[in-house]
């Protein structure tokens, strides 16, 4: 039986340890359902091998991350139980043969080893259990929506004072969602011409950065964004309780930034939105937002209210650029290229074709060009 060999990485929140991994590092988490987005960030790391001390297969909605994690060969090992993050430690030197998990010789853990049968069986059972999962959330949905009114009316939330000008302008919201880079390639374009207010929200930041662009505002709970993002932005707002704590500002102090706080309930991305349209914004633009049940369940979120609330207060201005990227994605044909080069040849053609040895040459090369095109 084939030995596995490698070195430790353990954290129990998988997006703070792949910013640690390394190729061929065997990653030890603690995730329950591992989402896409989750399972894209560990591929891209190209680890060797997912230890799990959860389900990586959700019970309520069929998560599509260990499939992702398959389809790339990196061998799962799920369900091994918590007590393995005491056991592992970072850096330790360990075996994997088969189920089994060894360190110093003896075994540590043990699971499941995850294949694309009992991926399929498990999505099968939670598509079954689906209308029962949908029923409860909305009813949770309902139910927070009740306690959290005043996200529409107003009444009880502070905004902070902001030095960014949103009156008149387009704002860009960016979270580091499902899709987020192609959604951003594709509305480039419109970045560029339009310019519109940046605000990334946590890891939304890095994500604007990605492309080149520096955040306007970054708004969020602070778990998640880089150093260097908060250091490149306009201005930096931290996700308070409703009560005024603000974990996340200690983070900004510590790095010698100033910041401003919004206590509000809901999600970061919500109040970013608020945030926006109350400072008047003429258009707002969501990029990686979270707006259906499969998001928020992927988020570990049992209701959607607050983002129920704020979508409906702001959806006049609200354009979901979300998945926009996947609504046309044809390839480039050989004929838009020759259409393309042969109007580019025109004015040569025009001043070359004067003369009769250059008429011959361009003709040639016309030639050429058709079978090189397959035209």
């Amino acid at each position: 039986m084939t030995i596995i060999k490698g070195r430790s990485r353990v954290d129990r929140r998988t997006k703070n340890l792949v910013k640690r991994l390394e190729p061929q590092d065997i990653a030890v988490i603690a995730h329950d359902g591992i989402d896409k987005l989750a399972a894209e960030a560990l591929v891209a790391t190209r680890v060797r091998v997912v230890i799990n001390c959860l389900e990586s297969m959700s019970k309520d909605y069929p998560n599509s991350g260990p499939g992702i994690l398959l389809e790339a060969g990196i061998l799962v090992i799920d369900n091994v139980g918590l007590d393995v993050l005491e056991r592992i430690q970072e850096n330790d030197e360990i075996d994997i043969v088969g189920c089994r998990v060894y360190k110093d010789g003896e075994i540590v853990a043990q699971g499941t080893i995850l294949d694309s049968e009992i991926i399929n069986e498990k999505v099968e059972l939670a598509r079954a259990r689906m209308d029962e999962v949908l029923a409860r959330f909305v009813d949770n949905t309902l139910t927070y929506a009740r306690q959290e009114i005043s996200l529409v009316s107003g009444s009880q939330i502070q905004y902070p004072e902001i030095k960014t000008p949103f009156k008149n302008r387009h704002a860009l919201i960016v979270v580091r969602g499902n899709n987020y880079r192609e959604d951003l390639r594709t509305i480039h374009s419109y970045i560029r011409e339009v310019k519109p207010v940046l605000v990334g929200v946590d890891g939304g930041a890095d994500a604007l950065r990605e492309f080149g662009l520096k955040p306007d505002i970054v708004i969020g709970d602070m778990d998640s964004v880089s150093d260097e993002a908060l250091k490149d932005a306009g201005e930096i707002i931290v996700h308070a309780y409703q009560d005024g704590r603000a974990p996340g500002l200690d983070r900004v102090r510590e790095l010698g930034l100033e910041a401003k706080t919004f206590p509000a309930p809901g999600t970061s991305e919500d109040i970013a939105m608020l945030l926006a349209y109350e400072n008047g914004a003429d258009l707002i633009v969501a990029v990686g937002t979270h707006s259906n049940m499969l998001d928020f369940l992927e988020k570990g979120r049992k209701g959607m209210a607050s983002t129920f609330l704020v979508r409906l207060k702001v959806g006049s201005l609200l354009v979901d650029a979300k998945g926009v990227s996947q609504l046309y994605n044809a390839p480039v044909q050989s004929r838009h290229i020759a259409k393309i080069v042969l109007a580019a040849l025109l004015p040569v053609a025009a001043v070359v074709g004067l003369t009769p040895a250059t008429r011959e040459i361009v003709k040639l090369m016309y030639i050429q060009l058709r079978v090189f095109l397959g035209i």
